[in-house]
C-alpha cells in the first residue's frame, strides 16, 4: 500500500467512526514524532492505535480491513490469570471488503456490529490438525444464545448484534448494504503471532513510502 493511500483511509475511517458518535482517544491524533517519544512507550508496547492492512495483496477495497486498537493488556499476564487480560478495538469493514479466513490461537473475541451495513460472517470448526473443517457444523454464541452454523452457512449480524468466537473457530467476514462499524472485545492479543490464515498471506501491509506519514501505524512500531 502507498503511504498516501493509508493517510487518506485513516481520515475517511475516522470520519465514519465519528458519524456514530464515537470519539477516539487523544493519542489517535498524535504525530509520528509524538508516537516515537518516551511518553508513548506503553502505547507502542501494547500495539495501540491505527492498523490498516491489505494483507500484502495490494487490493485494499476488495481484501482489507481498518482497525484501531483502543486498549490491550500484556500477553504475559495470561499465564498468571491476573491483570489486564482484555483488549478492545474498533474496525471498519467497507461494503463487500473481505477480511480473509483465519483463526486465533489464544484470542477469544466478541465481534459486534456497531452500526452501518450488515456484517456477514463465514465460520468453520477446526479439524484435528487445526485446518478448516468444512464438513462439521460449528456452534457459536450470538448475543448469549447458541447458534448452530452449518458448513457453508452465513451468519448475518444486523446493527447491535454480535457473535462470540473462541480460539480455533475459523472465520472470514465482510460488510453488505454499506460500510460497517465493528466493535471487538477480546482476550489480550498479539497480532504478530496470534493470526493463522488459511492462505499464506501476511497480517500487515507492505508500505511504499511515497509521502511522509501523517501518523504511525501499529506495524510501524515494530519496524
Amino acid at each position: 500500500m502507498k503511504r498516501s493511500e493509508i493517510n487518506a483511509i485513516k481520515s475517511e475511517a475516522e470520519a465514519f467512526i465519528r458519524s456514530f458518535g464515537a470519539v477516539l482517544p487523544p493519542f489517535a491524533n498524535w504525530s509520528p514524532d509524538q508516537m516515537r517519544s518516551d511518553k508513548a512507550a506503553g502505547i507502542r508496547d501494547r500495539g495501540l492505535g491505527w492498523d490498516i492492512t491489505d494483507y500484502g495483496q495490494g487490493r485494499f477495497d476488495e481484501l482489507g480491513l481498518f482497525l484501531f486498537t483502543l486498549r490491550n493488556g500484556d500477553v504475559s499476564d495470561l499465564n498468571s490469570g491476573r491483570g489486564m487480560l482484555y483488549a478492545e478495538k474498533l474496525l471498519v469493514s467497507r461494503d463487500e471488503q473481505l477480511s480473509p479466513m483465519h483463526r486465533h490461537i489464544v484470542k477469544a473475541e466478541d465481534i459486534i456490529n456497531r452500526g452501518g451495513g450488515d456484517l456477514v460472517m463465514e465460520m468453520y470448526a477446526s479439524d484435528a490438525d487445526g485446518g478448516v473443517d468444512r464438513d462439521t457444523p460449528v456452534i457459536v454464541p450470538s448475543d448469549g444464545c447458541p447458534v448452530t452454523i452449518k458448513p457453508g452457512e452465513l451468519l448475518r449480524l444486523k446493527p447491535g448484534e454480535s457473535v462470540t468466537l473462541m480460539p480455533g473457530v475459523w472465520h472470514a467476514f465482510w460488510a453488505e448494504q454499506g460500510d460497517c462499524l465493528i466493535g471487538e472485545v477480546s482476550t489480550v492479543n498479539d497480532d504478530r503471532t496470534d493470526n493463522v490464515f488459511e492462505d499464506p498471506i501476511p497480517r500487515f501491509a507492505t508500505i511504499e513510502e511515497d509521502v511522509a506519514p501523517d501518523f504511525l501505524l501499529v506495524a510501524d512500531y515494530f519496524s
